[in-house]
């Protein structure tokens, strides 16, 4: 079967700026160069070899033809190293401890979060204009991802969140490590599979079994958190896939190595959040792509480092 499913629901919208929202055009911080350190640790779920060869990447009946899926076609990798997991809170923390790096959110003294994660009486905030659930949060940032009332103490095994595509490079440089290109990504996620919407095949839910961290509800809403997770879960929650590699679609978007569109200033972004609902982001799919300026950040955006 092929990768189909999903793009024929009735569900099926024109996509809108509201998976992983934007800075306005400004000035952008210049972040301080960062420098390999010797003898830092490998991914907290270690590395997966791949070995490479030819795959079939895209789709062709995907929901969203602006997101530029398609066409399939066949794509040859070299053998590399993908992490099992991604950047985990306390990684980035190690990170920020040796290096003092400071990030984008933090540079602009803002970022992006879930209006549903706010406090009752939280100060007003400005909402992003095409996704109202976003807000522009100060205070925000991968320390307080809900806003500075907030903190990751309990969750430094959840993937790292409100990073910039710029924070994921300077991580990368001091870890001797590099971003995924999204062929690499997708090959990965896929697992050996052809043509299947999952790392794990066909059905997004096999015989009932949750596999992945999006919403379960009404989107904006009710989540039910059926799926044991209302926010981001540890990186190594449900099962992996057949190259041992996990939550390689929900729980964060990933940056990858590479320009969405050609000319375009935004970087390409891999597999969905657990903000993804059917009802207008059917994007925690292996083939689905999503782009944004290398600067944003928000509490749905993460990565996962290669070699």
């Amino acid at each position: 079967m092929t990768d189909t499913t999903d793009a024929s629901t009735p569900e099926r919208r024109a996509p809108r700026a509201c998976c992983t929202p934007s800075r306005a055009a400004s000035a952008r911080p210049r972040l301080a160069s960062v420098h390999r350190a010797e003898g830092v640790p490998g991914p907290l779920g270690g590395w997966r070899p791949l070995s490479g060869g030819t795959f079939l990447m895209g789709c062709e009946a995907a929901p969203y033809p602006a997101d530029g899926e398609g066409p399939v076609r066949e794509v040859t990798l070299p053998p590399l190293l993908l992490a099992a997991t991604a950047v985990t809170a306390g990684e980035f923390a190690a990170f920020v401890e040796a290096t003092g790096h400071r990030t984008d959110a933090e540079h602009f003294g803002w970022s992006f979060v879930f209006g549903g994660f706010l406090p009752e009486g939280f100060p007003a905030t400005r909402a992003a204009a095409a996704a109202p659930w976003w807000r522009q949060v100060h205070g925000a940032d991968w320390r307080h991802p809900e806003g500075p009332q907030s903190g990751f103490d309990g969750r430094e095994d959840h993937p790292v969140v409100h990073v910039s595509h710029n924070d994921a490079l300077a991580y990368c440089s001091w870890a001797g490590t590099r971003l995924p290109t999204e062929a690499e990504w997708e090959y990965g996620a896929r697992g050996g599979l052809k043509g299947m919407p999952y790392p794990w095949g066909q059905e997004r839910d096999p015989a009932g079994e949750f596999r992945m961290n999006i919403w379960r509800g009404s989107f904006p809403d009710r989540n039910t958190a059926a799926d044991g997770y209302a926010g981001t879960c540890p990186v190594d929650a449900f099962p992996p896939n057949a190259y041992g590699l996990f939550n390689m679609t929900g729980n964060v978007w990933e940056w990858c190595d590479g320009a969405f569109a050609d000319g375009s200033d935004a970087v390409a972004l891999r597999g969905g959040s657990h903000l993804c609902h059917e009802s207008y982001c059917l994007r925690y799919r292996t083939s689905a792509r999503m782009g944004n300026t290398p600067d944003s950040s928000s509490g749905n955006t993460g990565f996962r480092v290669a070699l």
